[in-house]
């Protein structure tokens, strides 16, 4: 909810004989001003502390999204191999934070309570995306798909060369000399 030069917390007031709601400045008297409930409405607490952080990663990335020049996918296939190499690059990267806590994946909490380290958490997501991501290139076959479509490419480049050779009257050795240099050329790419 925003009202005059910002976001307010908005929480419902206790006074049940009105709809009011709370009219402070989101986030008041915490460490997240600016974002979520106030002090007095439970803007302390872990899980409000947890979507105040979480709400203001979005709006950040929303922020850049808002400034990047973003254009439709013109090849999934290969969007997807690229976000595999993302994925995979990732996991690797938190791999390596992994291996620098060494044994202590875990630690106590508030309470007493046993944690699991947040490098663990972020490494297990990762082996998760990343399989998810490679078990659905393996599953479409996309290598494959993507050597079939170079393959027509090169086809129709060749096909053009062909047209223009024909136009320009060069026939016999020197046009079948001119398309394999052609195709070598082309396979090399």
């Amino acid at each position: 909810m925003v009202r005059g030069n910002g976001p307010v917390c908005g929480a419902k007031t206790r006074q049940e004989e009105s709809a009011e709601h709370c009219g402070l400045p989101a986030g008041w008297g915490t460490g997240h001003v600016g974002t979520g409930r106030c002090k007095l409405h439970g803007g302390k607490t872990p899980g409000q502390k947890v979507k105040a952080a979480h709400d203001i990663v979005e709006r950040e990335v929303r922020a850049v999204l808002a400034e990047l020049d973003v254009q439709p996918v013109d090849d999934p296939l290969t969007a997807l191999m690229q976000l595999a190499g993302q994925v995979v690059a990732w996991q690797a990267a938190t791999a390596v934070l992994v291996n620098r806590i060494g044994d202590e994946i875990r630690y106590e909490g508030h309470a007493g309570a046993e944690q699991l380290r947040a490098e663990v958490q972020l490494y297990e997501r990762a082996m998760d995306r990343a399989n998810a991501v490679l078990s659905s290139i393996a599953r479409l076959n996309i290598e494959e798909r993507l050597a079939t479509i170079s393959e027509a490419q090169a086809e129709r480049i060749l096909g053009a060369i062909d047209a223009v050779l024909t136009h320009l009257g060069i026939t016999g050795a020197q046009a079948a000399e001119a398309k394999t240099v052609a195709a070598r050329h082309l396979r090399s790419v």
